[in-house]
Formats: C-alpha cells, sequence, structure tokens
C-alpha cells in the first residue's frame, strides 16, 4: 500500500513536470508554473505526506531549507510532519558576518557565483533533529552548506527530502554514500534542450 502510494504521487509529479516543465540550456529546468514561482499547493502537500511514511518514526525536530524556492516545500512537510517549525537559510551577500550566526558558502550552478547562508544562532541548536528540504537537487552544494550548518550547531541531519533530482549532477548518490537518507519526489536521469526528459524507473 506504501508502495502504491509513493508510486502514484511520483507519477503525479512525474507527469506535471513532463506537461509544464521547460528545459534550458545548461541542464536548467523551468517548473514556475507549480513550483518555483506559481506553487500547486494540493501537489505539495500529497508529497509531503509522502515524505512523511519515509520518515516515519524518526524523530524531527525542525524542517530546514534555504530561500526562497525551498521555502513552499519546507511548509508543506513542517504541516505533514505535525506542524513542526520551519527554519530558512537566509542568503548573504555582505563579506561581514555576525557572530550571532552560523554560516556556510555555496556555490549556485544556476548563476555561477558563490554566495553565503545564514541561520541564527537562537533558532538551531544541538537538541535539533532536523529534515532537510528543497525544491531541487542537483550538485548538492545547497545541502552541503545546510550539512556545514547543522553539524556547527550541533543539530543532527536526519534525512534530506527534495521534490525534483538531477540524478544526472551526482548530488543525491554523492549524500547517500555518506549514509544520508535521501527521498525525492522525481528523480530525472536525463533531460535535453529539445524538452526529452527521463526519469529513474
Amino acid at each position: 500500500m506504501l508502495f502504491f502510494f509513493y508510486y502514484c504521487v511520483m507519477k503525479l509529479l512525474e507527469d506535471r513536470i513532463k506537461k509544464d516543465g521547460i528545459v534550458l540550456p545548461g541542464n536548467i529546468l523551468k517548473v514556475n508554473s507549480f513550483l518555483n514561482h506559481q506553487i500547486d499547493i494540493e501537489l505539495l502537500d500529497k508529497l509531503a505526506e509522502d515524505f512523511k511514511k519515509s520518515f516515519d518514526g524518526v524523530d524531527i525536530t525542525k524542517v530546514v531549507t534555504i530561500e526562497a524556492s525551498g521555502i513552499a516545500v519546507a511548509c508543506s512537510v513542517a504541516r505533514a510532519f505535525g506542524n513542526i517549525p520551519v527554519l530558512f537559510a537566509k542568503k548573504h551577500t555582505s563579506a561581514a558576518l555576525s557572530d550571532d550566526v552560523y554560516y556556510s558558502t555555496v556555490w549556485s550552478h544556476t548563476n555561477s557565483c558563490n554566495y553565503n547562508i545564514v541561520i541564527s544562532r537562537e533558532y538551531l541548536s544541538s537538541d535539533d533533529k532536523i529534515l532537510l528540504v528543497d525544491d531541487f537537487l542537483a550538485n548538492g552544494n545547497a545541502m552541503k552548506g545546510l550539512i556545514e550548518i547543522a553539524e556547527n550547531a550541533g543539530a543532527k541531519v536526519q534525512g534530506i527530502c527534495v521534490a525534483i533530482e538531477k540524478a544526472f549532477q551526482s548530488g543525491g548518490d554523492a549524500l547517500r554514500e555518506k549514509g544520508i537518507q535521501v527521498e525525492s519526489g522525481a528523480i530525472i536521469e536525463k533531460m535535453s534542450y529539445n524538452g526529452d526528459i527521463i526519469f529513474r524507473s
């Protein structure tokens, strides 16, 4: 029954990507109509319930993401986990960082630049058991940055949930090799500029 539910949600997301997703040069997938600009809340809530089943029985105190596109997914996931808090890392362009934050430097493949992400020390501590959530997982740089922040805070990363994983950019597999449970709503094995998108079976 659990596999059937997972398959149905995965198929819903895959079909939506095929219908509305636009492949741009540089292996960029544009999904503005339902995820990154306009948001299909019903779809995200179904995805979140699927993630909840994957982490059934796992103690999670907070959902952690990065602004801005990950926030919508994180809120749906937090609601599925019993309305636990959502904490999002803020992007910080200044080189001057205060002592009251945890921070990490992240390379953006999309924008071809480094940026700092910061989380206030007030909201993350060694008492927290966190679930990392984002809209996309490609090279895994954003997740590596959040993991570094969690380690500095002494928080325990219980797992990672992403709406769409680009398997051909290997970030997800690298995180799994480190022993982290990574769950993805849809996993893309290959995509091309002509619109062809192949999902992991």
